[in-house]
């Protein structure tokens, strides 16, 4: 069983950055490849990034490519999303998730491969 606590979001203005932080708990935590999905107001949750188990491989969507980075750090049992560059479309609800099942999957499945979720912190871009 993983836990997942996300924090870091906030108002910022057009062009700012934000990192969010997702604080796990479980012993197994370093074995779990890590996402992070969006859910802007009035849209469907979105896949915007995914971790490998060991930091070592991240793949994201296009829309956030070049802007955003997925860190992990499995001594704090802590991913991270730096975001940059920031826009107002990337307002949403930003979720951590965790799964157990490999990158390739995830990428392929999207939040269908998820295995647990945060409850979600709000990012809101200002023009």
């Amino acid at each position: 069983q993983v836990q997942l606590v996300e924090s870091g979001g906030g108002l910022v203005q057009a062009g700012g950055s934000l990192r969010l932080s997702c604080a796990a708990s479980g012993r197994t935590f370093s074995t779990y490849v890590m996402g992070w999905f969006r859910q802007a107001p009035g849209k469907e949750r979105e896949f915007v990034g995914v971790i490998s188990w060991n930091g070592f491989t991240t793949y994201y969507a296009d829309s956030v490519k070049g802007r955003f980075t997925i860190s992990k750090d499995n001594a704090e049992n802590t991913v991270y999303l730096q975001m940059n560059s920031l826009k107002p479309e990337d307002t949403a609800v930003y979720y951590c998730a965790a799964s157990g099942l490999p990158l390739g999957t995830i990428v392929s499945l999207g939040e269908r491969g998820m295995n647990y979720w945060g409850k979600g912190t709000l990012v809101t871009v200002s023009s």
